[in-house]
C-alpha cells in the first residue's frame, strides 16, 4: 500500500486542541476548588453531640416546627443570616435538594429578621422550604458561631456531617452520600 493510498487521520485544528486542553484544566482545577472547600467545611465544622439537640422553633406562618416530630426521615438544618453572601448564594441548591429529596427534611434556620423580610428574602432567592426563625439558644446548642453551616441528622436524630461554608449541589450530594443517606 503507497502512502497515497493511506487515508490521514482526521485531527482537529490547532486551536480547538487548545480550547480542549483548557477546558480539561479548567474541569480539574475546578474539581479540586470543590473538594477543598469540601475539606476545609469540614473542618471548620462545630463540634456536636452525638444526638442533634431538640428544638421548637417558630415558623413564617406563625406555626412551630419540632425537630422531634422528624423523627424517621433524615434532615438537613441550614444555619444562615440574611446579609450573608454565601449564604444567599447556597438557598437555590437546598431548595433543588428539597425538591428532589422529599424524603428529606430541608429546614433554613435564619439568625435575623422577622417574618415579613424573612419572608421576602426567601421569595426573592427562590427558597422552597420552611424558614424557621433561629434563636440564640439554638445557635449556641450547635455550635454555629459562622454562617452559613449545614447539619446533617439521620433519621434518628443523630448528627451525621456538620459542615461550616458555602454548599452547592456536589456538595451536598457529597455530604448525604459520606453520611448513609443516598444521593
Amino acid at each position: 500500500m503507497s502512502t497515497a493510498d493511506q487515508t490521514p487521520t482526521a485531527r482537529p485544528p490547532r486551536g480547538s486542541r487548545r480550547v480542549l486542553g483548557f477546558a480539561r484544566e479548567a474541569v480539574v482545577w475546578l474539581a479540586v476548588a470543590l473538594i477543598g472547600l469540601a475539606v476545609v467545611g469540614r473542618l471548620r465544622a462545630p463540634d456536636l453531640p452525638e444526638r442533634a439537640p431538640a428544638f421548637a422553633l417558630p415558623d413564617l406562618d406563625g406555626g412551630t416546627v419540632r425537630l422531634e416530630a422528624l423523627r424517621g426521615r433524615p434532615v438537613v438544618l441550614n444555619f444562615w443570616a440574611t446579609w450573608c453572601p454565601p449564604c444567599r448564594v447556597e438557598i437555590p441548591a437546598f431548595s433543588r435538594l428539597a425538591a428532589r429529596r422529599p424524603d428529606v427534611a430541608v429546614l433554613g434556620i435564619a439568625a435575623d429578621g422577622t417574618p415579613e423580610t424573612l419572608r421576602a428574602a426567601a421569595t426573592e432567592l427562590g427558597a422552597t422550604y420552611p424558614i424557621l426563625r433561629g434563636t440564640p439558644a439554638v445557635f449556641a446548642a450547635y455550635g454555629v458561631t459562622t454562617y452559613p453551616t449545614t447539619v446533617v441528622l439521620d433519621a434518628e436524630g443523630r448528627v451525621v456531617h456538620a459542615h461550616t461554608g458555602l454548599m452547592l449541589d456536589p456538595h451536598l450530594s457529597f455530604a448525604l452520600a459520606s453520611s448513609g443517606l443516598g444521593l
